[in-house]
């Protein structure tokens, strides 16, 4: 009965009864714990259980134990089962989306406002991540309410840029350690480009404001960064990093996210819409994305 998966609890703080209740989950599920450790990281706490279980199919027992989890979930406690091809790969691909990801802010939206904009685009933007409306048409649509803001804007805004709580902790722990880290935004480049430069990204594409005589003319370049284009992104990239399908995780938080996500190993839902978070393979509901790390298996020292 070999190891063949594992499951990682984290929370700000991860109570015993919590942490009896998950350990009985899994035993209900025919796993042996073979080992349990527990680890303190900066703004949470997380155990890591190696299971074991019987007969080959690993697909099926993990998605009864994604089932049983959610099942009995204990409140500010979440639980990832992450496949042992992701946490044992001597490199991993890691790629996530932007806006409300990598950084907090939705750039369309502070792009906005200084159109005056803001609540309409607002309200376009939240319906797209909810999956309601067609995410090209709706890019299209809040875009075309930039037209004639000076290109001196986008300066302003990206000086406004935050990364998320864990962000720049998680680039860093994961290059030093030998793995490949990438971005993809349904944003713009003009934002993405000059962020990744920073962080030391491996790949980037995001989509390309259309600048004429200094002023944006309210339209994008070339084709919509939508979410198949992420997906294709994520097999492309991880292919030329020479980087394996079952060693890939996708960190997103809205619908134009859910075919990278599902292409991946482990797909992420990153605080989440609720239809996201709904068919990902795992949550995070802290704003942190350092918890990242601990599922990928990836030392944050």
């Amino acid at each position: 009965m070999p190891s063949t998966l594992t499951a990682v609890s984290y929370g700000q703080t991860l109570p015993p009864a919590a942490l009896q209740q998950i350990r009985a989950v899994l035993a209900s599920n025919g796993l042996e714990i073979r080992a349990e450790c527990a680890e303190g990281h900066p703004g949470f706490d997380c155990t890591t259980f190696a299971l074991a279980a019987a007969g080959n199919d690993t697909g099926d027992v993990v998605a009864r134990l994604r089932t049983s989890l959610a099942a009995a979930a204990v409140e500010g406690v979440d639980t990832a089962v992450v496949p042992n091809t992701l946490r044992d790969a001597e490199r991993k691909f890691i790629i996530m989306d932007v806006d409300s990801t990598l950084i907090q802010q939705e750039v369309i939206e502070l792009l906005a406002a200084h159109a005056g904009m803001e609540a309409e685009v607002a309200k376009v933007t939240a319906a797209a991540m909810r999956g309601e409306l067609d995410f090209a048409q709706s890019l299209h649509h809040r875009v075309a309410t930039l037209a004639g803001l000076p290109e001196s804007v986008l300066a302003e805004v990206g000086a406004k840029i935050q990364l998320s709580v864990g962000a720049e902790r998680l680039v860093v722990r994961a290059k030093a350690a030998g793995h490949t880290v990438a971005a993809v935004s349904g944003g713009f480049s003009q934002i993405l480009a000059p962020l990744a430069a920073r962080l030391g990204l491996d790949f980037a594409l995001a989509n390309d404001l259309e600048i004429v005589g200094g002023r944006l003319t309210g339209r994008v370049s070339g084709a919509v960064v939508d979410r198949a284009a992420k997906a294709a992104s994520l097999r492309s990239w991880s292919a030329a990093a020479g980087i394996g399908a079952d060693a890939t995780m996708a960190i997103g938080d809205g619908a134009n996210d859910l075919d990278m996500m599902a292409a991946a190993a482990l797909g992420v839902a990153f605080n989440a819409k609720p239809a996201v978070r709904a068919v990902a393979d795992a949550q995070i509901n802290l704003p942190n994305l350092d918890v990242a790390l601990a599922l990928a298996g990836i030392p944050g020292e």
